[in-house]
């Protein structure tokens, strides 16, 4: 092997290595997130879940992605829309509204579901309880 055709090859194998390295890296965990207003109402809701995130330690873009969805009062989406977050991968749903958490909870037995504290989980059948 001639001394260029070498330094060749190991100048191409090292460039490679950083595109090698971003492919075999895991994605990040997808968070989906369903309210049942519009993106201009939610504001406040959609702060306070960053905020928590953010105290959780998950950084939205940087170890977490977050899908937003929302359903502007067309419930009838509802059923279409978790398939595909579950088709997708999310880890959780959260669902601040007590339709999409019904919803999601009727649809959805394998993925947690995080909902608001308005919502009664407990009266409206939404959470379950294990005794320890």
């Amino acid at each position: 092997m001639r001394r260029h055709d070498f330094i060749q090859g190991i100048v191409g194998s090292v460039t490679a290595w950083p595109v090698a390295a971003r492919a075999q890296q895991p994605a990040m965990p997808m968070v989906g997130f369903i309210r049942d207003g519009s993106a201009d109402t939610a504001a406040r809701y959609v702060a306070a879940f960053r905020k928590g995130m953010n105290e959780a330690g998950y950084v939205e873009g940087q170890n977490v992605t977050v899908e937003y969805h929302w359903l502007e009062g067309r419930y009838d989406r509802l059923p279409a829309l978790l398939a595909d977050l579950v088709h997708r991968g999310v880890v959780v749903i959260a669902a601040p509204g007590q339709v999409p958490a019904i919803a999601a909870k009727a649809a959805i037995a394998t993925i947690p579901i995080v909902f608001g504290v308005g919502v009664r989980p407990g009266g409206g059948g939404q959470a379950t309880t294990t005794a320890a």
